[in-house]
């Protein structure tokens, strides 16, 4: 029998970092490096991570 899954509520294509938190900075400028040499698992793993980080009144 199927598993039911839930959606992510951001995917990889829409996980914004939050203005002004160094961490989503980092993140971003990390992501940014893989896509340049071609490491895209990274750069997915840096989006979910901007996705998962914690910051107030975010949902």
């Amino acid at each position: 029998m199927g598993r039911s899954m839930t959606r992510p509520q951001q995917t990889a294509q829409t996980a914004q970092p939050v203005p002004g938190c160094d961490v989503c900075a980092a993140l971003v400028r990390q992501r940014e490096e893989a896509r340049r040499r071609g490491d895209y698992s990274q750069a997915v793993d840096c989006t979910v991570e901007i996705s998962r980080h914690p910051h107030k009144g975010r949902k």
